[in-house]
């Protein structure tokens, strides 16, 4: 399994981002390219998934970049881990739903090594924290899939601006919260990349 494993060490813009994978799509599709993951932070933006609406937007003010990803709006900042991906299921089952499967259990587990539970929710994807009072969205994850190769990916909050949500209804979601793992549990959380990466590639091989 040839997979390249990016790291960006700077911000990169959303848009040359969203053009790196698509091209990497393509020439993955003509197997001139190797399978990616890359992981990542942008700067402040906030992105649109095919299903959202406007009335998602809470503050008319803030400026939406609309993208060819499943699901609705979302917050990207300083402080979220971003993991893209283009990954070709022909070399895998043809199943999106075993995709997803692995995803939420890559986040799960390398959460779980900083000993916080989370889990997933069949109703809305992504990843979820109880804390008591409230179920919090600690994960997002939003995957498109051309001719069986999949791509775009999940954002993790580790220590992101939380107020940034109140602009918008996250994901489309009223009835939960939003939460970030140093808000969960204050503590060091510098090899969580890595951490993260490994288990992708573990889980992927399953």
């Amino acid at each position: 399994m040839n997979i390249e494993i990016k790291k960006s060490e700077k911000p990169v813009k959303y848009e040359s981002a969203i053009q790196l994978m698509e091209n990497r799509l393509i020439d993955l599709s003509k197997e001139k390219a190797n399978e990616l993951i890359w992981t990542l932070e942008h700067n402040e933006i906030y992105t649109a998934g095919t299903s959202f609406n406007e009335n998602e937007i809470l503050d008319k003010k803030i400026n939406i970049i609309k993208t060819n990803r499943g699901g609705k709006i979302t917050y990207h900042g300083p402080g979220q881990l971003i993991c893209y991906f283009v990954i070709d299921l022909k070399k895998r089952k043809k199943n999106i739903r075993k995709l997803i499967s692995t995803i939420e259990k890559t986040i799960i587990d390398t959460i779980k090594f900083y000993d916080i539970d989370t889990f997933p929710d069949k109703e809305n994807i992504g990843i979820w924290y109880n804390d008591g009072s409230e179920i919090k969205k600690v994960a997002a994850i939003g995957v498109r899939v051309s001719k069986w190769i999949a791509y775009h990916g999940f954002a993790i909050n580790i220590d992101n601006d939380l107020n940034k949500y109140k602009s918008i209804v996250p994901c489309g979601i009223k009835d939960k919260g939003v939460i970030n793992l140093n808000t969960i549990k204050s503590q060091n959380y510098n090899y969580f990349e890595k951490k993260l990466i490994e288990n992708f590639i573990i889980n992927l091989k399953n």
